[in-house]
């Protein structure tokens, strides 16, 4: 069958690998240039609207994570790996330590 999953993703009827064609290569590319938007989460909190209001400068918020955890780090929304900060140069960086399995990335979507 035109178009089906096996051409797109190079096998064949019989299940044996084959080079992928070249439509599939260039809509691989085309992916490639899609931008996402990457999320580094060191801990959440929920607080009141009133403590809210009460925060200033200096004001210190007790965050759900202990001092150490792996970051979340997020695609989209969607939690793909933990890591730890890192310094690269004068900036900081993140790197990443454990990816989640692609069948737990898809139960929070």
């Amino acid at each position: 069958m035109a178009g089906s999953n096996d051409d797109m993703m190079g096998g064949d009827a019989e299940g044996g690998a084959r080079r992928p064609d070249r439509a599939a290569v260039e809509n691989l590319r085309v992916l490639e240039s899609i931008e996402v938007e990457l999320t580094v989460e060191v801990g959440r909190a929920e607080i009141t609207i009133r403590d809210l209001l009460r925060l200033n400068e200096g004001s210190v918020i007790e965050l759900d994570r202990l001092a150490g955890d792996p970051l979340d780090i997020r695609i989209n929304g969607t939690m793909v790996a933990k890591g730890e900060v890192v310094m690269v140069g004068e900036r900081f960086g993140v790197r990443v330590g454990e990816i989640v399995e692609p069948e737990k990335r898809m139960e929070s979507i």
